[in-house]
């Protein structure tokens, strides 16, 4: 018997779990895809909002004024790449000027530290690619960037060292209460649990009206994003807006915490929450919208395209609390943006509503905030490598060329709590994909490392889900092939 089941292991999840193995608690935390931060938490904007644009009163307001100082201790703790580089909201017009005005209200009601509202020769200072037709703008500097998967997977590593289990490939198929407990049910697991939270993002209302009757509905928005190659790095310094819509905060253009620039997203209701395919009109949409703000935008530097889903629930906020219906069942739900910029806080208040269910929460003496630092080779001095790759050669074998990363990271990255044992798990966690040639040169040599580590045979290693499979047989004997090469070879130095 568990005390407490959190399913869904994005930011949201994973932030809940850590902070709940914190106390004398077992936790299981049930994923039903193959890794953490496979849903939402991968295909985000990864910025820590200021926290000015949500509603006064609203559970996004409350949660995102809170928790963005938070981040700096977080992602200390847990070696977690972020950068404060604040955020423009800029205007074109009066009209906009006058949105800025009632952001920068809405902001102090909510107590948003040293915003300004600045003129259009301050931004330029800020951002000298800006548009010439930009007037002015709201400056929060408290605006930052981070790697939403390296948070998770952090967060996810440093809660199984603190007694945390983690539960992959485990959909949740059918919930039962029975007095006043809960029986989980997946395809091969019962789970036994006094609470359940429900962390489930876009199927957060299927989850949901297993236990009780539908009071929520989850509506998959799409976002198409660019991603440019990291020579247009320093083409933006900070996170740059249009003034926002009624569809969300609109396309941004950005730094990216790891060198890149992101450009996006749209924003499109849809019905399936399967849909992460791109399309030429929304990203046609993107770019031209982009080249309002920054009308020399290198988009010829894009190296990829993609899309997230983001959970857009019907009660236009974040729904967090016990079930009325469903005793000892918290709902944590409908959790867009600013979600990831609320996670820490929405994380305590979590907590503090499983200690209202479960009584008192005795903390553990021995609980471990801080997860074995990750070793980033590109980032080290020279007598730093020299000395590394003395220690472990592995550190001096570069696997992925456009990124910079060795042998030895992959392997530490397999090797660690919650390791990679797909490609894109490896691609998330030490970069090797992301880079310009996305994986054309690194790619079968992480397949090849993946099987060695895991030991698997090749054709076993997948993309991503069990089913993503990349090989599926030999083609050719390998020892006649090499001979027919030889053969070739020798009558080609005859002639």
């Amino acid at each position: 018997m568990y005390d407490v089941a959190i399913i869904g292991a994005g930011v949201i999840g994973t932030f809940i779990a850590r902070e709940l193995s914190r106390y004398k608690l077992d936790i299981v935390l049930i994923e039903k895809n193959s890794d953490v931060a496979d849903g939402t938490t991968k295909a985000n904007s990864a910025i820590i909002h200021a926290g000015y644009n949500a509603e006064v009163g609203s559970n996004k307001g409350k949660f995102n004024a809170q928790a963005n100082p938070m981040f700096d201790k977080v992602c200390e703790e847990l070696d977690v790449p972020f950068k404060r580089i604040g955020s423009l909201v800029i205007g074109f017009d009066n009209k906009d000027m006058e949105t800025i005005k009632g952001l920068y209200k809405n902001g102090v009601a909510l107590g948003i530290p040293n915003m300004e509202i600045i003129d259009g020769d301050r931004v330029k200072e800020i951002e000298p690619n800006i548009s010439d037709k930009v007037i002015g703008a709201l400056y929060a500097p408290t605006c930052g960037i981070i790697g939403p998967w390296d948070l998770a997977i952090a967060l996810a590593e440093n809660g199984v060292e603190n007694g945390l289990q983690l539960m992959l490939n485990s959909e949740v198929k059918d919930i039962k209460e029975e007095k006043g407990k809960y029986k989980i049910f997946t395809e091969d697991k019962k789970i036994d649990v006094k609470y359940v939270i429900n962390c489930a993002g876009l199927y957060a209302d299927k989850v949901h009206n297993m236990v009780a009757s539908p009071s929520f509905k989850i509506t998959p928005r799409r976002g198409q994003y660019y991603i440019l190659d990291k020579s247009a790095g320093d083409f933006v310094n900070s996170v740059v807006f249009q003034c926002p819509t009624k569809l969300g905060k609109g396309v941004l253009v950005a730094p990216t915490v790891h060198g890149n620039v992101i450009v996006g997203p749209d924003a499109e209701d849809l019905e399936d929450k399967g849909a992460v395919n791109t399309t030429a009109d929304r990203l046609q949409f993107v770019k031209e919208s982009a080249m309002k703000s920054f009308p020399n935008i290198p988009i010829n530097k894009v190296i990829t395209s993609f899309a997230g889903l983001r959970a857009e629930a019907n009660t236009g906020d974040f729904i967090i609390g016990e079930s009325r219906e469903a005793k000892g069942f918290i709902n944590v739900a409908g959790i867009k943006s600013p979600g990831l910029a609320s996670s820490p806080a929405i994380a305590k208040y979590v907590v503090d509503l499983v200690r209202g269910l479960a009584g008192e929460l005795e903390e553990k003496k021995d609980f471990n905030p801080k997860r074995k630092k990750v070793i980033r080779f590109e980032s080290l001095s020279s007598e730093e490598k020299a000395k590394l790759i003395k220690k472990d050669s592995r550190y001096g074998r570069i696997i992925c060329r456009c990124e910079n990363i060795t042998e030895g990271e992959i392997v530490d990255a397999i090797k660690r709590k919650v390791g990679a044992t797909t490609v894109d798990g490896i691609k998330r966690r030490v970069r090797p994909g992301m880079g310009r040639c996305q994986g054309g040169f690194c790619g079968p040599r992480v397949m090849e490392i993946l099987a060695r580590e895991l030991g698997k045979e090749i054709n076993e290693i997948v993309k991503d889900n069990p089913k993503s499979y990349i090989l599926t047989e030999q083609t050719k004997n390998n020892e006649l092939y090499d001979e027919e090469v030889e053969k070739f070879v020798a009558s080609a130095i005859e002639e």
